[in-house]
């Protein structure tokens, strides 16, 4: 249960940053275009987890 947990909360951390960077490839701002790479990053880790 624990594990199935983790991995809805990762693809939810991939989709929440890879949404936050598809809006802000029109404006690029510089760290809130690090600030989704970062929490893709992090999705990532924790699915793989």
């Amino acid at each position: 249960m624990l594990k199935l947990f983790k991995k809805t909360l990762g693809v939810c951390f991939v989709g929440l940053g890879l949404g936050i960077l598809l809006v802000l490839l029109l404006p690029i701002t510089g760290w809130l275009f690090a600030i989704g790479v970062i929490i893709v990053a992090v999705g990532l880790i924790w699915l793989s987890c």
